[in-house]
């Protein structure tokens, strides 16, 4: 019993933080699904161990109640044969008495005792269902977290470099990569013809201005109407 308690203890007085750090950090919840089992197989000994000791009392109870109605009626007879002078019987009675008195006071102590064992017990298991119920919230609230890192994470992944992810040897992975790739390089392509033409056609438009530019100082040079040109 002692050391069905010293784990129930050990149980209660785990640090919950702790054990949400070590899920965050390991990215799962195993070490809060093992505590959990670990509290619910402890708090089914604990519920056995409870029902047991609590029969115990009852059976210790009950006893001590009949050695004590024995010890009444054996007071009460030492009385009545001391009246009526039967000191042979009233000595007997005694001896008896004294017989049933040390009986009653062991079984005083164990009920005593058990009583005790069982209220640690019992206390024992509410600690223990308290902790129980608050894991679980915690949990709870932890998928949640871990889901949301999940998706974070997957995220991440998504928008990793295509080298990376080409890289991770998955051969359908890597073909939709190279997919993703082609897809990108023809855009690039794309996107560089068209800043050649449109670069082209600045070109084209400064060239001919600076020539219409030279043309037309010529013109005054020479004193040529604009509009002969």
């Amino acid at each position: 019993m002692a050391s069905l308690l010293d784990k129930v203890n050990t149980l209660v007085s785990a640090n919950l933080h702790w054990l949400v750090d070590q899920a965050l950090k390991q990215n799962s919840i195993a070490v809060i699904q093992q505590y959990i089992r670990e509290v619910e197989d402890n708090l089914d000994d604990l519920t056995d161990a409870v029902a047991t000791v609590g029969g115990n009392v009852k059976t210790i109870r009950r006893k001590r109640d009949e050695y004590q109605a024995k010890a009444d009626e054996l007071d009460r007879n030492i009385d009545i044969f001391l009246r009526e002078g039967r000191d042979d019987l009233a000595t007997a009675a005694q001896s008896k008495l004294n017989s049933t008195q040390r009986l009653l006071d062991t079984y005083n102590q164990q009920l005593e005792q058990m009583q005790r064992e069982y209220q640690s017990l019992m206390d024992a298991r509410l600690k223990l269902e308290a902790k129980l119920t608050t894991i679980k919230q915690e949990r709870e609230e932890l998928e949640a977290l871990l889901e949301l890192a999940k998706s974070k994470e997957l995220t991440a992944k998504t928008i990793k470099s295509l080298d990376d992810l080409s890289g991770v040897g998955d051969a359908d992975v890597a073909r939709i990569a190279d997919s993703i790739r082609s897809r990108l390089d023809k855009a690039s392509a794309e996107t560089e013809m068209r800043a050649q033409t449109l670069d082209k056609q600045m070109d084209d438009i400064l060239n001919r201005q600076e020539l219409d530019g030279q043309l037309a100082a010529r013109k005054a040079r020479l004193g040529l109407s604009a509009s002969k040109s």
